[in-house]
């Protein structure tokens, strides 16, 4: 068992949400034998104005101090993690002026590290490990605030250009230069980055075996109406040709799509098709029942620069309910070749499909199970602990 250590994450995700994420499982795991604060996503006034205005999910009284903004939080893993909500920020990425984005990014900067602090003061945390989870643009910018040990950047995704443009790039290779080290969640991604810093690991996605096993399917489905799914995210990577083409061939089938609708093309497109059924987003404890009812799952990704550096969380998702798996081949994922099928047309994906619901057996579906064991976050989190206990090592 490692020392225990004093981490600090700050996060470019929110602790709650409709899907799993990586970040809050490794630090729920890793509050096991550790003191963790977690810094929530960085909310700005904007966030709180669309929350009044009941269009967002933001934080308000905590964001305001009505309520604490330091408190304490059960994981889904029975552990306790330090959460932490950050006064209202300033918006800035939308300036295109170089001096005004960095004049604001500076006076977000001194009010994030601030709050920081005052919270690593209050749980007595010293020389804390800050681990920044793909936040690199402020990760620059607190660089040396925190009275920090060691500074590692958890990369899970490429630079988000989207929504920073080139900044995000920039900000990403900058950060990822100075760091201790970085850990990133695929091989790929690893690659395209080990120029930038040679203390290079990866610690992949995990699945939350337990609670998914509970719901494992025991036979093939016999019902004559086959239901083919994708829960996820319903964003710009979603390729709406491929599944529409594949919902029009397979009209046989049941599509069902669940997930929070971020780019309405996908809905305009889709709904109109009579074996197509939209649900909203479910919470991650109800996403193992849902599919168990499916005789297929999906990860339909668009194939850009950016979805090449994703390991998809829901991979090992549907691999431990024994629900076959078919993708578009937006990234190498060599290890799962034979367990998954990696399409690279919409005349292959639609193809995979047909032919897993005829060929699916209980064989292949304790297979797919017996696989994803070995993906546990329990697995992953000691890797990643591991990791930082090597980077600490070297200090």
């Amino acid at each position: 068992m490692s020392n225990k250590k004093n981490i600090v994450c700050v996060s470019n995700t929110t602790w709650e949400g409709f899907y799993t994420k990586s970040t809050v499982q490794l630090v729920s795991l890793l509050a096991r034998s550790n003191q963790l604060l977690f810094v929530e996503y960085p909310f700005t006034i904007k966030d709180l104005i669309f929350t009044l205005m009941g269009k967002g999910r933001a934080p308000v009284k905590r964001m305001l101090g009505i309520k604490s903004r330091l408190i304490k939080k059960q994981s889904t893993f029975d552990t306790e993690v330090n959460h932490l909500v950050l006064p209202p920020l300033l918006p800035f990425a939308f300036f295109k002026n170089e001096k005004l984005y960095h004049f604001f990014l500076k006076i977000n900067t001194f009010f994030y590290a601030r709050s920081i602090k005052r919270a690593i003061n209050k749980l007595n945390m010293t020389d804390p490990i800050a681990l920044n989870a793909y936040n690199a643009i402020y990760g620059n910018t607190l660089l040396g605030k925190l009275k920090e040990k060691l500074n590692v950047y958890y990369c899970y995704d490429g630079p988000d250009e989207r929504r920073y443009g080139k900044r995000a790039q920039i900000a990403d290779h900058s950060f990822a230069k100075k760091v201790d080290g970085v850990i990133t969640t695929s091989d790929f991604l690893a690659e395209s980055m080990k120029h930038l810093n040679k203390k290079m690991k990866v610690v992949k996605n995990g699945v939350d075996f337990n609670v998914f096993n509970r719901s494992a399917k025991a036979n093939v489905n016999k019902a004559e109406k086959k239901k083919v799914g994708y829960i996820g995210s319903l964003d710009h990577r979603f390729d709406i040709e491929t599944v529409e083409y594949t919902v029009q061939q397979l009209n046989h089938c049941e599509f069902e799509i669940v997930g929070d609708l971020m780019n309405p093309k996908i809905y305009d497109a889709l709904a109109k098709y009579p074996n197509v059924t939209f649900l909203p987003p479910v919470k991650p404890h109800e996403v193992p029942d849902l599919l168990k009812k499916c005789d297929v799952g999906l990860i339909p990704y668009l194939c850009t620069e950016y979805t090449k550096n994703i390991y998809p969380l829901k991979i090992n998702e549907y691999l431990s309910v024994g629900v076959p798996v078919v993708l578009t081949a937006f990234a190498n994922l060599p290890e799962f070749d034979g367990m998954a099928n990696f399409t690279k047309t919409k005349e292959e994906f639609c193809e995979a499909i047909q032919k897993e619901i005829e060929e699916d057996s209980v064989g292949k579906i304790r297979g797919r199970i017996e696989y994803a064991k070995a993906t546990s976050w329990e697995s992953r989190a000691k890797d990643f602990e591991k990791v930082l206990d090597d980077y600490l090592a070297r200090c």
